[in-house]
């Protein structure tokens, strides 16, 4: 059995207060070193237009590619060297269809992720089509929220989040929805929380903790680290973190409290989680 995480891999640049860096990014290769560690039985299916990326994945045996014309790329610039972010992206129209998944997909499948980066990443047909396989679907909001809001260089655009009606549909009936507390604020201005049908709705806040609305609300402390290097990635190493434990222990409190432990480790490094660290 096994979790297949589809999405964008990018290339992003990085820039702090002391560092500039360009490196790989996206939720699925952050993603890729949690299930490394803690869920080995995993594949990442990914879109982009530069194939020398997927070498930077921990097991490259375990990506599939479906090479398209373009690849994401985003900069994060963090002003205060902390969790607050200023981002832009280029936008890429590279969509993941149906036609991309139906022949390479395996026959055992524990859950679907799914890492939207802008909102025409998942065509509403490919989400219904990975929701007729009846398994675990768990989805990261936030792709789902961005679209250009101004250029700002010839080749990348500021970003808006926004709430479009087709939204609902693609969100509505899965397991498990991750999102931060500012695109809960936006999720939930005119909608109430029972509308979406959804297990189990994960909202992060940084070094201010998360919380889980479930069968109740659980609230989760943040783990404490003394020494930021790079939070690029962290909502997503959060958010693989979080099913490893959970389809294995089935407790959304163990599952919460481990995800805001690997998460905490893994802002002491520049990069994606490492075990070693």
């Amino acid at each position: 059995m096994t979790i297949i995480a589809i999405g964008p891999v990018t290339r992003d640049l990085i820039i702090t207060k002391s560092n500039k860096q360009s490196k790989t990014g996206g939720a699925v290769y952050f993603q890729s070193f949690v299930f490394e560690e803690f869920y080995p039985d995993y594949l990442i299916i990914t879109n982009c237009g530069d194939s020398r990326l997927i070498d930077d994945f921990p097991d490259k045996d375990k990506v599939n590619l479906i090479k398209k014309d373009n690849t994401h790329y985003f900069v994060n610039e963090y002003p205060n060297n902390d969790d607050e972010r200023i981002q832009s992206s280029n936008f890429p129209n590279i969509p993941i269809t149906k036609e991309d998944l139906s022949d390479i997909l395996p026959e055992n499948i524990d859950a679907f992720i799914i890492n939207p980066l802008n909102a025409s990443d998942f065509p509403k047909e490919t989400i219904d089509y990975l929701k007729s396989f009846n398994v675990p679907i768990y989805m990261s909001l936030q792709g789902f929220l961005r679209y250009p809001f101004e250029r700002i260089s010839e080749n990348a655009y500021s970003i808006s989040l926004k709430l479009t009606p087709e939204i609902k549909d693609l969100i509505t009936n899965i397991d498990g929805l991750f999102l931060d507390e500012c695109e809960a604020e936006i999720l939930f201005k005119d909608n109430d929380i029972k509308d979406f049908n959804i297990d189990e709705i994960i909202i992060t806040n940084g070094s201010k903790g998360s919380r889980v609305l479930a069968d109740k609300e659980y609230q989760i402390q943040a783990v404490k680290c003394d020494n930021i290097i790079d939070s690029t990635g962290c909502g997503d190493t959060y958010l693989a973190a979080y099913i490893s434990k959970k389809l294995t222990t089935k407790s959304i409190l163990k599952s919460a409290n481990f995800a805001s432990k690997i998460a905490s480790d893994k802002l002491s490094f520049f990069g994606p989680f490492k075990s070693d660290i």
